[in-house]
């Protein structure tokens, strides 16, 4: 179909979208102007994710018009949104896994050449020179199932721009970046800006709001709160608008600076593990919260894998409660006596069962704890799971709900509720709040800190650098898989993490021995 583009970019008009009795979207109407870049704002289950579907052709509005370019159209597939010259960068990306980066590049609109055969060298030479003009390095020859998650998520966005797009949604595009590959994305909005394309940025971080965007508009529980510029609003009344409530503080309150912690029961001496992890020394002592900083690929999610029995070990030890542990399997971290739970870097593939409800999927890691004689014993396994959901503050209908019905925020919930019905008395904790709106992470701060209180110990990993700075008791910072600076919480500042986390600081004073 033909679209007019010399009139506004977006506009949506009083849309709204059910799926049964949920309404998902509810009368929203807002505008977006050519060239701009407007970030869409709310919490998980705010409507963000359906308005993206609904402009990116993957939904029809229950009731409603969306205009592009000053036509209004019917989205009703993703072949018309791209006919429209609207492209969609997804958060939970729609790359095939077991395919090349090169074929993924090329879906689904391969040149074809002589009888239908694709001119693959022809179209290896595009890719080469758009990844070139992206400042991004890719083995375009690698499964992406084997990338890093930040690695496939630069290219869903180089995907989507390599389709010439004049609206680009993104979807959450940095959850998974971090550090340079945030200003690397920053860089692309500024050139696309520049060209005259029109940007809808979808994101919990209000950094990267005021850094990128122009306009907002916020949602709430599927309703228009309010549209405005970026500049015209404050950070308290964005989280006001989007939580409807004030959060007087962002971050729980520590223990005071001269708390004593417990003993050590969890640490590494010169651990090398995995590919990446060369020489890291920790202790991680009852009741603290220990950050691990550090740029993507720095090796730190090898140790979290080491810490879990989840990747080889090759050197070094990992000690629990001083003893030194052998861990072939994360059979062995779960025994009683050891009790480590590990929240992964990416909850739906990774940590849960999307298909299965909260009950089996908070159970499932110690279902024999409420078998006898090979029978489950449902009432035994409903209260654990129930007690653990009202420490995690997740309704009650996740229960018997599939994982995959609920919000981003809800999922992370019961992928830690789970570790507290197997009584663990260490987390793993790998950007635990990635995706997560400000209303949900508050939430989850203070979980963090009501369970260290209770005497719980946690192992953190943020790509959010604030978040180390403000949650945590000390960080280890890594830099090319060793240990790069100790900071104790007096030491704690973005600068203070940042500058060995970029290789400027090489020592580790104040690492364990």
């Amino acid at each position: 179909m033909n679209c007019d583009f010399k009139q506004s970019a977006i506009e949506v008009t009083n849309v709204r979208k059910t799926f049964g009795a949920t309404v998902a979207v509810d009368a929203v109407s807002f505008s977006v102007a050519p060239g701009s870049t407007h970030a869409l704002l709310g919490e998980n289950g705010a409507g963000k994710s359906t308005i993206v579907k609904l402009l990116s052709g993957l939904l029809r509005p229950d009731e409603g018009h969306i205009s592009v370019f000053g036509q209004i159209v019917t989205l009703k597939s993703p072949r018309i949104a791209h006919a429209c010259g609207i492209q969609t960068a997804f958060q939970e990306m729609s790359l095939v896994r077991d395919l090349s980066v090169l074929d993924n590049m090329l879906m689904p609109y391969a040149p074809i050449g002589f009888a239908g055969i694709i001119p693959r060298s022809r179209a290896r030479r595009a890719i080469i020179r758009h990844m070139e003009d992206l400042e991004f390095s890719v083995d375009l020859d690698a499964e992406i199932g084997t990338l890093d998650l930040a690695v496939q998520q630069k290219i869903e966005i180089a995907r989507a721009l390599y389709r010439k797009p004049r609206i680009l949604l993104l979807d959450e595009p940095t959850s998974t970046l971090a550090g340079s590959d945030v200003e690397w994305l920053g860089r692309i909005i500024s050139r696309l800006k520049a060209q005259g394309t029109t940007v809808i940025f979808i994101t919990h971080r209000m950094r990267e709001v005021r850094a990128f965007c122009d306009t907002l508009t916020i949602l709430r529980n599927g309703r228009h709160i309010t549209t405005g510029s970026v500049a015209g609003i404050t950070d308290a009344q964005v989280i006001e608008s989007i939580v409807g409530r004030t959060i007087a503080q962002t971050f729980p309150q520590r223990p005071p600076s001269d708390f004593a912690f417990g003993d050590p029961v969890l640490g590494a001496r010169r651990l090398r593990a995995g590919a990446k992890l060369h020489d890291v020394s920790f202790d991680l002592r009852r009741g603290e919260i220990l950050g691990i900083a550090g740029l993507q690929g720095m090796g730190q999610l090898d140790l979290f894998l080491a810490c879990f029995g989840m990747t080889e070990v090759k050197d070094g030890d990992i000690l629990v409660d001083g003893r030194k542990v052998r861990f072939s399997s994360p059979s062995d971290a779960l025994e009683p006596n050891i009790a480590i739970g590990l929240v992964p870097e990416d909850r739906k593939t990774e940590g849960l069962f999307l298909k299965l409800n909260g009950t089996l999927n908070a159970s499932l890691p110690v279902i024999d704890r409420f078998s006898r004689f090979g029978l489950i014993r449902r009432k035994l396994e409903e209260e654990a799971v129930r007690a653990a959901f009202s420490t995690v503050e997740i309704d009650k209908r996740a229960l018997w709900t599939r994982a995959g019905a609920f919000s981003g925020g809800n999922q992370q919930k019961i992928a830690i509720a789970k570790w507290l019905v197997a009584q663990s008395r260490i987390l793993l904790l790998f950007d635990p709040t990635r995706g997560i709106d400000v209303g949900t992470k508050h939430e989850l701060y203070l979980m963090m800190r009501n369970y260290t209180a209770a005497g719980g110990s946690i192992l953190l990993h943020s790509t959010e650098v604030p978040e180390l700075v403000h949650l945590c008791d000390r960080v280890l910072v890594l830099y090319e898989g060793r240990s790069a600076a100790f900071l104790s919480r007096d030491q704690l500042t973005e600068a203070a993490i940042m500058r060995p986390a970029l290789g400027h600081v090489v020592s580790a004073q104040g690492a364990a021995e």
